[in-house]
């Protein structure tokens, strides 16, 4: 893709921080650094997101991610945890269209990071939860 960012870092026309490089992926810090050692892992074939992925493309990319994650953990004995984030649309914030996935290493509860789930336990019947499993099996593939 012409003006897809990720895709002009992976061909070396924007500059990086690479952590980690092969035939499949490129890790790199991202930009914003949330928290020190925040870092991208990218396909370099360019897919939007995950509904893009096929079952090799995904387990290419999603099998270097604990390698990764191991390796930013052990290069500072501050980090004590690790959010692992993977947004697909605009409205599950992902910002560019180029599948990523972001290892976010936690320092502790104030390291400017933070996640809000919503607790919607007892909303729904059981009944209801079966009938969106139901569904969702539906259209799972072998």
């Amino acid at each position: 893709m012409d003006d897809c960012i990720f895709c002009k870092i992976i061909n070396n026309e924007i500059p990086s921080t690479t952590i980690y490089e092969d035939d499949d992926i490129k890790a790199f810090f991202d930009i914003s650094q949330v928290t020190p050692g925040h870092t991208l892992v990218v396909p370099k074939k360019h897919v939007k997101d995950i509904f893009a992925y096929d079952e090799d493309l995904a387990e290419r990319v999603f099998k270097k991610v604990p390698m990764i994650a191991r390796a930013i953990k052990a290069s500072n004995p501050d980090i004590i945890g690790m959010n692992i984030c993977q947004n697909n649309g605009e409205i599950a914030y992902q910002s560019v269209m180029h599948s990523h996935i972001h290892l976010v290493p936690r320092y502790s509860k104030d390291d400017d990071f933070s996640m809000h789930w919503g607790d919607n336990t007892g909303l729904v019947s059981n009944e209801e939860l079966q009938a969106r499993a139901d569904k969702i099996k539906q259209n799972l593939e072998d």
